[in-house]
């Protein structure tokens, strides 16, 4: 498997920015959930309705921002 060298851009740009989200705690905290439990999914859905929830404020949010910008500015 070939790896990303050093300083160059990822094949997905959603990766780059998966650590700058305000999310990522509770994303890893899910993954580490899954990793303890054996990928026992039910053992993990509170870290999982915690995440969603983050997610969907942070894209409320983001909505919100966009609504001030205009697109031909």
């Amino acid at each position: 498997m070939a790896s990303t060298p050093r300083g160059a851009r990822p094949p997905y740009p959603s990766a780059a920015r998966l650590a700058d989200s305000q999310c990522y705690s509770q994303y890893t905290a899910s993954l580490k959930c899954l990793e303890e439990f054996r990928s026992d999914k039910s053992k993990c859905q509170e870290h999982f309705d915690v995440y969603k929830e983050c997610k969907k404020k942070e894209r409320e949010a983001r909505l919100e921002r966009n609504k001030t910008r205009s697109l031909f500015s």
